[in-house]
């Protein structure tokens, strides 16, 4: 019998939103806690003392979600979790079977954390232009497996949930020119996306991850758009 999640997350972070993808995938019954990141309650460190989300208590009894029990396992980091869910779940079903495919599933997550996420960062949040962001895209697309849906064939898995969230967020901040980049910069990069052939299987991909009923409900566009836009205007003041 699985015990009682409590999730410590936040609506606008990458990491969180995959640890919420895959409880969605799983079916996995949950507590869902907002953490507001720029202003942190003072009792987040007794559930992950590195301040960090998404973030979970596991089994134990049910508890206020100040004061996690002493007999509940506190668990975090985004990957571990996804894996952590998965395991839970009788059937297993975010890894093929396959030896091989499981392989490539870890690559592919693998790529994402080396290539993706820093470039995006690295783009939006520093001003560093954009041609690292298309090398990881590129990169990853030439691992896609032709005439599959997701990222090592036709099965969800750890894989997508990775990128997933990243790839929203490029979406987001460059269709919005949200970021610390010149005006129109952003923009430009989307429709270079949006357009080149040399993405194109990129954007096969990209909208089949986008179908997914667990990214629509963990992804709160408005929300995340409203406060990427005030974390960039903080950045550029600064």
């Amino acid at each position: 019998m699985v015990g009682q999640i409590t999730l410590y997350t936040a609506k606008i972070c990458p990491y969180a939103q995959r640890a919420e993808i895959a409880l969605a995938e799983t079916g996995l019954p949950f507590r869902r806690v907002e953490i507001d990141l720029r202003n942190k309650p003072e009792w987040y460190p007794n559930v992950n003392p590195r301040g960090q989300v998404p973030a979970i208590t596991y089994g134990g009894p049910e508890h206020p979600v100040e004061q996690p029990s002493p007999e509940s396992e506190k668990i975090a980091e985004s990957l571990v979790l996804v894996d952590f869910f998965n395991d839970l779940h009788p059937d297993h079903p975010l890894l093929p079977t396959d030896p091989v495919l499981r392989a490539k599933a870890r690559y592919f997550v693998e790529a994402v954390g080396s290539r993706l996420s820093g470039a995006w960062a690295a783009a939006v949040m520093r001003g560093e232009g954009f041609e690292k962001f298309y090398d990881a895209v590129e990169f990853l697309q030439s691992l896609l497996p032709p005439n599959s849906k997701y990222a090592v064939g036709d099965q969800y898995t750890i894989a997508d949930i990775a990128a997933t969230p990243f790839f929203a967020r490029a979406e987001l901040t460059f269709r919005n020119d949200i970021g610390v980049f010149a005006k129109g910069e952003g923009l430009k990069a989307w429709n270079a996306l949006q357009t080149e052939p040399k993405f194109a299987r990129w954007r096969e991909y990209y909208a089949n991850l986008k179908e997914r009923e667990s990214f629509k409900k963990t992804f709160d566009e408005e929300y995340i758009k409203k406060s990427f836009s005030a974390r960039i205007a903080d950045l550029r003041k600064s």
